[in-house]
């Protein structure tokens, strides 16, 4: 089971984007990676291509950063927290915050 996913509340832990929080807009398992809202923002020089509609120019867009740079965000200690995965009786996997054992998706 997948600690960080899609549409989890983060916050940066490392980098030039250190302490910034947004949403996981996508997750890459393979590389272990993710985009997160509003992070890790290059400028790209795209070349227009009028059969696609495409214009020229140069766009903002954001770049995947590791997992292992990111937290998820605990809304009860505003701050980013260490996750865990148990078993609940029924056998479904959840994660919760480690601090305070809360379950984070029921």
């Amino acid at each position: 089971m997948q600690k960080i996913k899609k549409g989890d509340d983060v916050i940066v832990i490392t980098g030039k984007d250190s302490g910034k929080r947004g949403t996981v807009l996508k997750v890459v398992s393979e590389l272990d990676r993710v985009v997160v809202e509003n992070v890790n923002v290059v400028k790209k020089h795209q070349k227009a291509n009028p059969n696609a509609g495409v214009a020229g120019g140069i766009i903002e867009k954001e770049m995947s950063i590791h997992v292992s740079n990111v937290m998820l965000y605990n809304p009860q200690t505003k701050e980013g927290d260490r996750i865990g995965v148990r078993t609940l009786e029924d056998g479904k996997k959840v994660r919760f915050f480690k601090s305070t054992n809360e379950v984070v998706d029921a």
